[in-house]
């Protein structure tokens, strides 16, 4: 056999290894994906944990490390409420100040990372909304190659831009996923010069957290396959030039609460995606100007499924956007067609 030959038939066997080897890394990454939705954020979830983590004996009102269990079932029962996806984040950051000295969240969409919320930070002036390309690191993180990242690198470098210059000792980076893809990072790290000392407990409350985003994803596809006729998707005729609005029909228990459901379900994906058009109409006082793509598209959504009847007597999308949005203030959200009662 020559060189030649001898050249070719190594680089085959190189192919057929590495093939081999990333069809093994898709088969365990798969399987272990798969495994991650059958966490729920129930008692035995919190008890499982719980019984897991060895408190460490910390002098009595030195802050996030004085009570882990107590710190710690407050975290997750904070998750197991919420609502909506930003719900979800929103309370994820809040359970991890008691175990960090800083956190940051970051959305995943299209491969990049864009800064979401953040806690501990303040004095660095984060930008939030900023973009972050993924070093190969980060990248792998996020692709389901590797399951945390625990030591300063180019991924907490990359992560840290749109924060601040100020770096940590001790780190955590962490991904959410939903249905095999990341959808979130959680950074936490020590802030100065303390040590990190609740990795675990870091870790409990991700693992709630995607826990909880499957729940919601789930009751959201089951909105989706209530039958069609129970959706009022018709619109009938009224009758010209009526004396007095008339009061809305009574709306079903069951399609009402599917609809408030995917209202906030929806509404809170704008929070969720772009958050920094929802700080700007927020700050503006006219939300509408700031995203009217977003809030048209997502509404029109919202009637597609349920039918422009049932939104213009009841109004469910529209006070959703209010509540959650507006803070409760519908003039905050500006001069939107659809904010008044259509005709």
């Amino acid at each position: 056999m020559d060189a030649s030959t001898q050249a070719d038939l190594r680089t085959t066997l190189r192919q057929w290894i590495a093939q081999r080897q990333q069809a093994f890394r898709e088969q365990v990454t798969q399987a272990w994906l798969e495994a991650q939705e059958l966490f729920q954020p129930d008692d035995g979830l919190v008890e499982l944990i719980r019984s897991s983590v060895e408190p460490r004996d910390l002098p009595a009102g030195t802050g996030a490390g004085a009570n882990l269990d107590a710190d710690l079932g407050a975290g997750l029962d904070r998750l197991a409420e919420a609502a909506t996806q930003g719900e979800v984040l929103k309370g994820l950051l809040e359970g991890v100040a008691r175990f960090a000295g800083r956190s940051a969240l970051f959305v995943i969409k299209q491969g990049i990372a864009t800064l979401y919320a953040h806690r501990g930070f303040e004095e660095e002036h984060p930008r939030p909304g900023v973009p972050v390309v993924p070093p190969p690191e980060l990248d792998q993180l996020i692709q389901g190659q590797t399951t945390l990242i625990g030591a300063p690198g180019p991924a907490y470098q990359a992560l840290l831009v749109p924060l601040g210059n100020r770096s940590a000792a001790a780190l955590r980076i962490i991904p959410l996923r939903l249905r095999r893809k990341t959808v979130a990072l959680l950074l936490a790290d020590s802030g100065g010069e303390a040590p990190l000392d609740h990795p675990n407990q870091l870790r409990a409350l991700a693992l709630g957290a995607e826990a909880r985003l499957s729940f919601l994803s789930g009751a959201r596809e089951e909105e989706r396959t209530v039958p069609a006729e129970t959706h009022p998707s018709h619109v009938t005729q009224r009758l010209p030039d009526p004396i007095a609005e008339p009061a809305a029909p009574a709306l079903d228990p069951q399609v009402r609460g599917n609809a408030e459901r995917s209202a906030r379900v929806l509404v809170g994906d704008i929070e969720l995606y772009f958050p920094a058009k929802v700080a700007q109409g927020q700050h503006q006082g006219n939300l509408y100007a700031a995203m009217k793509d977003e809030l048209d598209r997502s509404r029109a959504s919202f009637v597609e499924r349920y039918g422009a009847e049932l939104e213009n007597q009841h109004r469910i999308f529209y006070k959703t956007v209010v509540q959650q949005l507006c803070a409760g203030d519908p003039t905050r959200l500006g001069p939107a067609p659809w904010a008044t009662r259509q005709g």
